[in-house]
């Protein structure tokens, strides 16, 4: 490219973050003097998020949870000794080490935040997980992370039966006359003053995350205390310049997920806000919630926005609601349009991000952003650089061509824990971080995502997102969930084939579905086969779980031959 071409692309894109000369897109927003990302290598996570917190003289009175089902309530000074109190009693009763796993299966209670922050605190590695996992899967996970002791809400205890690892209940087991020793009684039993000093550094491994695994095998996505102070910072950041710092957070979202732990584990803290959580979302007991509580702020997923703009008679006075984000998965335009429309008073803003990068990548700012880019998910946060490469020859490219994104951060993993081969497919040479999803920058610098490249489902040649499927067939009035999967076809390659969750009493057919579809996208888009099904299967993120409806599809097909 000459040089008058390049000066011609930097005049024309100078507002997308977008540099001509090394192909590379850079943030264009600005965190300020006082959210700089601390460097100081002797760091690690629970002392970076302790000395964020209230001082001293507010730190009694300010809460910082709620338990949503009990109202019990815990103060930033609570929280602040019941971290040190349990690290003590992890380290002197229960010989937890720097270097040791601990793994994690409860759902979210108030608690949640301080077994995370005690294991940190002794330089020991968190590995959380779903409590809706099967034994098998529960004994595979704790076997993959090493784990040296289990923490277990006492509701999952016998999924531990096969295991020859020491467990610790997080509170009495009311089912049965159990004496053991659980995480509450050590939080009331040892002393603050007592917990140990370890040498930590920002490279240290804190977390081992397993990803959701939705199109194949679920891997384990190591975390050093250097992604979560960078992802803290960047959240107080975020709580700032929305002007949310006063605001009521309301959670729903799991902490065993980077999103809820990023949020609501670590985060929120720094920026002094009060959280209510919830065990798990339903959705009659968060409309609740945000009554009782004055909820002002949901972090949520699709589904949830999904679920409040079509839910017909919404109960209670929400009023209090004011802001509303989204992440984990796609939120399509015509969900949000829907929302918007429904809550005319609550902003509503979109996010990217992933596992690998501590759950941010994109973010949008302002109301107005989020209006004006409805089908973006913002734009790259501080500290994040990002390039769009064409699958095919690998090419950088500018801004309005698809790609698929690579990233780097401060936020961005090690690697996969065991997994040498999956993390060199991963990372390039240069340490880029490649995604998996295919999108473009525009001109102002909001990414648009455009599906996952190994969901796009390849049509006589051609590549058919099934996002782009999906929002068309979630604008129907009688559809209320879909999810779009490739099926196989001995002239085509593939076809999409869509399942669809009625509304209830709705008697809509497979062929009024496929024409519905049809006349809204190119013949080579057009849905060839429909499927109706009571859910769809979504991860506890809200992301769907596409090899589970493959999997159906090809019952079916079995079944009919």
């Amino acid at each position: 490219m000459s040089m008058e071409e390049l000066c011609e692309e930097e005049n024309h894109f100078q507002n997308s973050g977008f540099e001509p000369r090394t192909r590379i897109y850079h943030s264009v927003l600005q965190l300020g003097e006082n959210y700089r990302i601390p460097t100081r290598p002797d760091l690690d996570t629970a002392t970076f998020l302790l000395s964020q917190l209230p001082h001293r003289d507010v730190a009694d009175s300010r809460v910082a949870l709620i338990d949503s089902a009990t109202n019990q309530r815990v103060t930033y000074a609570q929280l602040r000794t019941s971290i040190r109190s349990l690290a003590s009693g992890l380290y002197h009763a229960l010989g937890v080490r720097k270097g040791d796993v601990v793994f994690l299966l409860s759902p979210n209670t108030v608690l949640y935040p301080t077994i995370c922050l005690a294991i940190f605190s002794l330089g020991a590695v968190l590995s959380p997980a779903n409590p809706v996992n099967t034994e098998s899967e529960i004994v595979k996970q704790v076997h993959d992370s090493g784990a040296k002791l289990v923490i277990s809400a006492p509701e999952e205890l016998h999924k531990f039966g096969k295991l020859q690892v020491p467990v610790l209940l997080t509170c009495r087991d009311q089912s049965h006359n159990d004496n053991s020793v659980h995480v509450e009684e050590l939080i009331e039993c040892c002393d603050p003053l007592d917990c140990p000093e370890t040498e930590l550094t920002q490279s240290d491994t804190a977390a081992v995350l397993y990803s959701s695994g939705t199109t194949g095998t679920s891997k384990g996505v190591i975390l050093t205390h250097a992604n979560f102070i960078s992802i803290m910072t960047l959240l107080k950041w975020s709580v700032h310049a929305t002007d949310s710092q006063n605001d009521v957070f309301l959670c729903f979202i799991p902490m065993f997920h980077i999103y809820g732990l990023a949020f609501f584990g670590l985060g929120l803290f720094c920026a002094g806000v009060t959280t209510v959580v919830m065990q798990r979302f339903d959705f009659q007991a968060v409309l609740d919630a945000i009554k009782t509580h004055k909820v002002n702020n949901i972090p949520a997923v699709p589904p949830v926005i999904l679920g409040l703009a079509k839910f017909s008679k919404v109960a209670g006075d929400i009023s209090s609601l004011r802001r509303v984000g989204s992440g984990a998965a796609p939120l399509s335009k015509e969900v949000s349009d829907k929302f918007r429309e429904r809550f005319p008073w609550v902003e509503l803003r979109q996010g990217y991000g992933l596992t690998e990068t501590c759950g941010a990548a994109t973010f949008i700012l302002a109301n107005e952003e989020a209006k004006a880019h409805a089908r973006s998910c913002g734009r790259l946060v501080p500290s994040f650089s990002a390039k769009v490469v064409d699958v095919e020859t690998g090419t950088a490219l500018p801004p309005y061509k698809e790609g698929e994104l690579w990233l780097k951060s401060p936020t961005v993993m090690k690697g996969y824990l065991g997994n040498e081969e999956a993390t060199a497919a991963t990372f390039d040479k240069d340490g880029w971080l490649k995604t998996g999803d295919l999108c473009y920058f525009d001109e102002d610098g909001f990414v648009h995502i455009v599906d996952r490249i190994k969901e796009l489902i390849k049509h006589n040649g051609y590549q058919v997102a099934p996002a782009e499927l999906e929002a068309i067939l979630l604008s129907h009035q009688d559809i209320l969930d879909a999810a779009v999967i490739p099926l196989e076809d001995e002239e085509a390659g593939q076809i999409p084939m869509a399942y669809v969750v009625r509304a209830a009493a709705s008697q809509l057919t497979e062929d009024q579905v496929i024409q519905f579809v049809a006349g809204q996208v190119a013949p080579y888009k057009k849905v060839r086969r429909v499927g109706f099904i009571g859910a769809i299967p979504r991860s506890a993120a809200g992301k769907i779980l596409r090899k589970d409806l493959v999997s159906l599809s090809q019952q079916k097909v079995i079944s009919k031959l």
